[in-house]
């Protein structure tokens, strides 16, 4: 074990394809350039930190993981190969399969049953990421997060999933400078059906797609697409002003005492399940203070957007 491999920064950080899809529909709004200014912010400042390494935490949409096989946790230990929906990065990503597989034993070693693919099938809830906030050429990790295909990991497990990150860390090879990007949210509500109880006809084809779109999610995507983005936007800017309050105190984890499953999703909607990217990513900072760089209520991409960060060196340099 080598010290000197630490965490030294950590992003929270919204994602929609709407922003690549139907920019043009919302070039003239403000709030619009604010988020994607808060991105580029994001970026400049991590790539500030020095990282040598950037571990993604963030969720499926049934492009990469299907119901015939669901964990709660999964991380990239060998080819990550993004999906390309939506002018998102397609094909192989920058990684290190080395220190992948290390995290992964250092996660199972902390107690946390996460599984492992050494050929992760990634979308946008790792690739907008990869997009907008991880410098050209630094290599990733992705765990990607069981968001949408219920029974789910709790808040508190992905808390400790967080805690197990911040200390396998210590175990990579030196010197490692490591950042981590929490990346979902934050409240919204999209017409992804609980697959145990689907109701009418569009839950019940959304449900199908689940369960069979391993190698031909794209064949679905002609009827998928508009069902989602037809969606009625449903945001509570209380419910996300209270989340980066807390990140600014550094007591994320106490939304995971305030909320359990059925309060969550009742208040920030199922898309607000993606919050648990940004507690395990506080938590592998060790819920050091953070700062919100911007949030922008955007109904036109049916989300709660939000950039935020942690910088515990940020004094230093």
């Amino acid at each position: 074990m080598n010290t000197r491999s630490r965490i030294v920064f950590g992003v929270g950080a919204s994602h929609a394809t709407l922003m690549n899809t139907r920019w043009d529909q919302v070039d003239h709004l403000e709030r619009a350039h604010a988020f994607r200014d808060g991105l580029g912010t994001a970026r400049a400042r991590l790539t500030a930190a020095g990282p040598d390494l950037v571990v993604i935490i963030g969720s499926n949409h049934f492009r990469g993981f299907w119901l015939d096989m669901m964990p709660a946790f999964t991380i990239g230990v060998d080819q990550v190969i993004g999906v390309g929906e939506h002018g998102t990065p397609s094909g192989p990503q920058a990684v290190d399969p080395g220190a992948a597989l290390r995290l992964c034993e250092g996660l199972l070693e902390r107690d946390i049953d996460v599984a492992f693919s050494t050929d992760l099938q990634v979308d946008h809830g790792i690739t907008h990421a990869i997009q907008y906030i991880v410098p050209e050429g630094v290599p990733v990790v992705p765990i990607v997060i069981n968001t949408f295909g219920p029974p789910l990991p709790s808040l508190q497990r992905c808390i400790a999933l967080g805690k197990a990150i911040r200390s396998s860390v210590g175990d990579l090879d030196a010197p490692r400078r490591v950042a981590v990007i929490g990346t979902g949210g934050l409240s919204h509500q999209i017409p992804f059906p609980d697959w145990r109880n689907p109701v009418g006809d569009d839950e019940e084809f959304l449900a199908h797609t689940f369960r069979e779109g391993r190698g031909k999610w794209a064949e679905f995507e002609e009827r998928r697409r508009p069902i989602v983005v037809g969606a009625r936007p449903q945001l509570n800017s209380d419910f996300d002003a209270e989340l980066l309050d807390l990140l600014e105190e550094g007591r994320l984890y106490d939304l995971g005492r305030r909320y359990d499953q059925e309060r969550l999703v009742a208040t920030a909607g199922n898309g607000g399940n993606e919050v648990r990217a940004w507690l395990a990513m506080a938590a592998a900072l060790g819920d050091a203070p953070g700062e919100r760089i911007v949030y922008s209520a955007m109904p036109e991409w049916l989300t709660g957007m939000a950039v935020a960060v942690i910088d515990p060196e940020g004094a230093q340099r």
